[in-house]
């Protein structure tokens, strides 16, 4: 029987457009994968040199990594007995898109509020 820690590992699989942004955002709100990210992004680390820079197990380090491949943020590939990080060039590219959306989706509500409250001003 696997258990699983729930913070780290989402077994929920999602493939549309708001379930990949999800999935981002999800992998991107722990401090540990985002050093990782930042880590994989200047050089070639394996999983165990990662996990000796936190206080973590190699095994929670595995499963911070798993979240950040189902993110397609990061891939492996194995060097020897050593499994090799790389940061996905992409990754940064399709956040900044998220992002940008979510921006222009709260622009379009505070522009629809303003008008309402305008609207309102002229009613008094």
């Amino acid at each position: 029987m696997l258990i699983y820690n729930q913070m780290v590992v989402d077994r929920n699989s999602v493939h549309d457009e708001e379930g990949a942004s999800d999935l981002l955002f999800r992998a991107l709100a722990d401090p540990i994968r985002r050093d990782v990210l930042r880590r994989a992004h200047e050089g070639r680390l394996s999983v165990s040199a990662l996990a000796r820079e936190h206080p973590i197990s190699v095994t929670a380090m595995q499963k911070h990594i798993a979240v950040l491949e189902r993110a397609e943020l990061v891939s492996k590939h194995r060097i020897g007995r050593e499994s090799i990080v790389h940061t996905e060039t992409d990754a940064l590219v399709r956040a900044h898109a998220a992002l940008d959306r979510l921006e222009a989706d709260w622009r379009g509500r505070i522009e629809r509020m303003e008008q309402i409250l305008e609207t309102d001003k002229g009613d008094s």
